[in-house]
């Protein structure tokens, strides 16, 4: 009986260890992908979220070229690293829309200051309705809107270096 007494928590202990190293070990998807793509953006009238821009509708998306979308918070670090690499597309003639979130419009001017500008308008979601009814699962998030306001991609996470060519592609496609 005493030997059971030590074989029995270290047996308990021996196959949550093992669980453990097998789940670490798995592949896991890191985020939820949007239920939007392929589908038509809500509709929506955003005010701007600070002085130098306009606002954003879903009426800004119709017709004309295929745009970028972009989710964003002044507050949120990846959105910092993202920045040069926005303005690497925009400066390729990509048309990028802004949403910043839950944002004070002080706060984006500082951003847009600091990081530069590649919006062609901002619009202000302050209690994050947009970002919750395209189904972004948080910031920064770039979903590439087609001529007919159509989502069409979805990038979750910051635009980098190798993300251009891919979002590039996918504007294309959307044409």
């Amino acid at each position: 009986m005493k030997r059971l007494a030590y074989i029995v928590p270290l047996a308990l202990f021996a196959f949550f260890a093992g669980l453990a190293g097998y789940m670490l070990t798995q592949d896991k998807a890191q985020t939820i992908p949007s239920q939007m793509v392929e589908k038509p953006l809500p509709v929506f009238d955003l005010p701007a979220a600070y002085d130098g821009l306009p606002g954003v509708a879903r009426a800004d998306f119709l017709g004309g070229e295929p745009r970028l979308l972009n989710i964003w918070a002044s507050w949120c670090l990846p959105c910092i690293a993202e920045a040069p690499h926005l303005e690497t597309l925009a400066e390729s003639g990509v048309e990028i829309v802004g949403v910043a979130v839950r944002d004070r419009p002080e706060d984006v001017a500082q951003f847009l200051a600091r990081h530069g500008n590649p919006y062609a308008r901002i619009g202000a979601d302050d209690i994050s309705s947009l970002m919750i009814e395209i189904g972004a699962s948080g910031v920064p998030e770039t979903y590439v809107i087609d001529a007919r306001g159509n989502i069409r991609y979805q990038h979750i996470g910051d635009v980098r270096a190798d993300t251009v060519p891919v979002l590039l592609e996918q504007l294309e496609k959307a044409r």
